[in-house]
Parts: structure tokens; sequence; C-alpha cells
């Protein structure tokens, strides 16, 4: 879970590279914008840190040797306590068979190296804003019947108790976050799946439907030509 400090929500990234130079270096651009940075230099000890520390976003190298990020990130993600944290590959340029691996075993995103400290720290903003992180925890957004607890990743229409997928529970956030706001399309690609690769023309619409199956058809309209909008 974040840390509060000061009345501000304190964000915990960990960083995993086997590489001590890179690992510093990033750690110093992310603390100075007020993360609070932990590192490990190998697969084992990330693994130990995540359990411990529960950060909110892991940044994992993908070529480390002994156990791989490819690895790490399979067996966070077989913890329920894992299922919703942001996870992203360092991946060096031209490793595309690393970049589908990653994304087989449930990364959110990748970074190739090199990387330049000011995009990295950009890069690493996007992705907790996109996923909901950088919201104060214990928020409740409610409208229209639906209630979405943001700290136990937990929905509820009427008395029914909802856990969506990843992609599902960011879509009706970002939509009853703003009850009655038109978002158009290219708003909710870039919102909910930034640059990742393999994102088809039909993947919204795919969502809003099993969104609309498990919440009810009524709750979600079809601007046509435009978006969509959670109608309060």
């Amino acid at each position: 879970m974040s840390e509060h400090m000061a009345g501000t929500l304190v964000q915990k990234v960990l960083l995993v590279d086997d590489e001590p130079d890179i690992v510093e270096l990033l750690r110093y651009n992310l603390e100075r914008e007020g993360y609070a940075v932990q590192t490990a230099l190998n697969g084992k000890d990330a693994l130990k840190a995540a359990k411990s520390n529960r950060p909110d976003l892991i940044v994992l190298d993908i070529m480390m040797p002994g156990m791989d990020g490819v690895e790490v990130c399979m067996q966070l993600r077989q913890l329920p306590e894992f299922k919703n944290t942001v996870i992203t590959f360092l991946t060096a340029r031209g490793e595309d068979y690393s970049q589908i691996a990653g994304f087989d075993a449930g990364a959110d995103d990748y970074i190739t190296k090199p990387v330049r400290p000011k995009v990295f720290v950009s890069k690493v903003k996007a992705l907790l804003k996109r996923s909901g992180a950088d919201r104060p925890e214990g928020r409740i957004l409610e409208s229209n019947g639906v209630k979405v607890d943001l700290e136990r990743v937990m929905v509820y229409v009427g008395d029914q108790e909802l856990q969506l997928p990843k992609k599902e529970f960011e879509l009706l956030v970002l939509l009853i976050g703003k009850p009655g706001k038109v978002f158009k399309r290219d708003e909710i690609y870039s919102q909910i799946w930034g640059n990742e690769l393999f994102v088809g023309d039909r993947t919204i619409d795919v969502h809003i439907r099993k969104l609309r199956e498990k919440i009810g058809d009524d709750r979600i309209k079809t601007i046509k030509g435009i978006g969509y909008k959670f109608d309060a």
C-alpha cells in the first residue's frame, strides 16, 4: 500500500536491474520527484522486496542472470496482492521476443533501454496515473447505483460484489470518475492502454460490452462517432 507523508501520497517504486549504475541513476531521478524507491539487483531479491514493501510500480529488467524479469513477473502475478500492481519491463533495443514474452507474463508495458532519465520519470508518472495508483487510498467512486472501492479493487452493483479484470476495472474507474463526461475513443486508448502493443481497433468495444454485461447495459452510453460516457 502507498504511504502518506505530510498529507501527501508517496508512491513506492521497486527498481530491478543487475547493473548497479543504471539502478542508481534511475533511483536518483525518481527520488528527486518524490517517489520512495527500493532497489534489487536480481530476481530473487526483487521477489523478497516486492512482498515486503508492496510497491505501486515494479520496473523489471528482463535479462538478468538466474531468475529473469519474465519469471519474476509471472511469480508475482500468481499472488493475489500483485494482481493489479503496475509492472513494466526494461528491455534492450530489438528484444522483440522478450517484449512479447513480457506481455504474456502479465506486464503492463515496457521501457526500452537505454532511456534518458527524464523520459523514464515521465513514463513512470504516466503508468501510475493510467493505473489509478496515484489516487488517494480508500477513495470511493459512486454513481448511478455503482460503487468502486479503489483500495480494495472491488466493484459493487447494488448488493452484488464484483471483482473485474484489470483493464475492465481501469476502464470503469475512468468513466465513473467523471460521470456524464464523454470520453473520446483516443482518450480512452491513451489512458487505459497507452503504448501497449497488440491493441486492436475493437479492444474498447469488447471491454465496454463485457462491462455492460456485468454492471448493466444502461449505465454506459455510446456517443456515436465520438466515444462513451458513464450515465449519472
